[in-house]
C-alpha cells in the first residue's frame, strides 16, 4: 500500500502554559524545560467525531477519491463522548460511506496499529483504499487540578488514505504488559449486583518509567524496521516520533545518531495528542511541500499498554 492524501484538524482554542499557569502550580519556564509544550489546541465547543470528519474529508479530497470509494475505515480512538457505537460507524455516516468500519484503541500507537491492520488487508486482495482516522480527546482524561498530566496533552484528527501501492517496506509492533505505567480505570454504572469495590479517577502516569519505556522501545523498534528494510539509519529523510515530549524525541535522536534536521516536531504547539500526533504531523508536512517522492521515512509510537510500533516507507505523493 502507499499514502497518497493526509488531512488533520484541530479545536479552535489555544491554550498557552501562562494560561494553565493561572490555576495550576506551575509556569511557562517549567512546562517547556521538561515537556518542550508551548502551547496546546483544547476542545471547547467543538465535538471530537467533527474533527475526525475534517481531517478525512481532507484526505479523501488530496487522493482524488470519493467516500463511498472506501473499502474500509479504521479509527485509532482512546477516548470520546460514546462509548457505544464507535466513532468510525459515526464517521462512516458523517462521510457518507459505505464500507465496513472499527475502531481500535492501540493508545498512543494506535496509528502504527492501524497501518499494520490495512497493510494485511490490502495484501488479502480486494481492497483499493482504505481510510485510517485517528481521533483523539486525552485532555477528556486528565485531572485539571493535577500539573503531571494536564500540561501535556492536546486535542486533535489525522488522517491518511491509503491505496494499492508499494510505500510500505516494515513493520515492527510490540506489546509490554505493564499497566501500572499509564492507566485510567472507569467505574462501572451503579448496579444492584456489583459487590467489589471498584476505582474511578484520572489519568494516571508514572513519567519516569513512560521515559524509559518509549526510549528503549522506540529505539529497538526503529532499528528492527530498518534492518528489515535493509536500510541505515543515516538513509532516512524524516523520522516522525510520536509527539509526547521534545525530551523524549531529543533522546531517540541522540542514539540513533541524527540531527534535528530529519526529527521534524510540533509537540511545542499541539502537545500531546496522542494516535493522532504522527499523522497531524505528517500533514502538516504535507501540506507545507516539505515531502518528497521517494523519499525514506519512519513512523514510530508508543503509548499506555505498553504498545510500541513502527514502520518504513517511501513517500510517494
Amino acid at each position: 500500500m502507499k499514502i497518497t492524501g493526509t488531512g488533520s484538524a484541530s479545536p479552535s482554542l489555544t491554550v498557552s502554559n501562562e494560561m494553565l499557569a493561572t490555576f495550576l502550580d506551575t509556569s511557562d519556564e517549567w512546562i517547556q524545560t521538561r515537556t518542550g509544550i508551548k502551547t496546546r489546541q483544547i476542545i471547547s465547543t467543538e465535538q471530537l467525531k467533527d474533527l475526525a470528519a475534517e481531517a478525512s474529508i481532507i484526505a479523501i479530497d488530496e487522493a482524488g477519491i470519493k467516500a463511498p470509494d472506501l473499502d474500509y475505515i479504521i479509527c485509532s480512538n482512546t477516548v470520546n463522548e460514546y462509548v457505544t457505537p464507535a466513532l468510525s460507524c459515526i464517521l462512516q455516516g458523517m462521510l457518507g460511506a459505505n464500507c465496513p468500519c472499527i475502531d481500535l484503541n492501540g493508545a498512543c500507537s494506535g496509528f502504527i496499529y492501524a497501518l499494520d491492520m490495512a497493510d494485511a488487508l490490502f495484501k488479502r486482495g480486494n481492497m483499493e483504499h482504505i481510510l485510517v482516522v485517528c481521533a483523539e480527546e486525552p485532555t477528556r482524561m486528565v485531572d485539571w487540578t493535577r500539573r503531571d498530566t494536564s500540561v501535556l496533552f492536546g486535542d486533535g484528527a489525522g488522517a491518511v488514505i491509503l491505496s494499492k501501492g508499494e510505500g510500505f517496506k516494515s513493520f515492527k509492533l510490540s506489546t509490554i504488559s505493564n499497566t501500572e505505567a499509564l492507566y485510567q480505570i472507569r467505574k462501572l454504572q451503579d448496579s444492584p449486583f456489583v459487590k467489589k469495590e471498584e476505582e474511578d479517577g484520572a489519568l494516571v502516569m508514572k513519567g519516569q518509567d513512560v521515559f524509559k519505556l518509549a526510549v528503549n522501545c522506540s529505539l529497538s523498534d526503529i532499528k528492527e524496521v530498518l534492518r528489515l528494510a535493509g536500510i541505515k539509519a543515516d538513509d532516512v529523510d524524516h523520522y516522525l516520533l510520536h509527539q509526547a515530549n521534545m525530551r523524549i524525541i531529543d533522546t531517540v535522536m541522540r542514539y540513533m545518531g541524527q540531527t534535528k534536521r530529519n526529527f521534524p516536531h510540533n509537540v511545542e504547539r499541539y502537545g500531546n495528542t496522542s494516535s493522532a500526533s504522527i499523522p497531524m504531523l505528517l500533514d502538516e508536512l504535507n501540506k507545507k511541500r516539505k515531502l518528497k517522492t521517494g523519499q525514506k521515512m519512519v513512523f514510530s509510537a508508543f503509548g499506555a499498554g505498553f504498545t510500541t510500533g513502527a514502520c518504513m516507507l517511501e513517500w510517494t505523493i
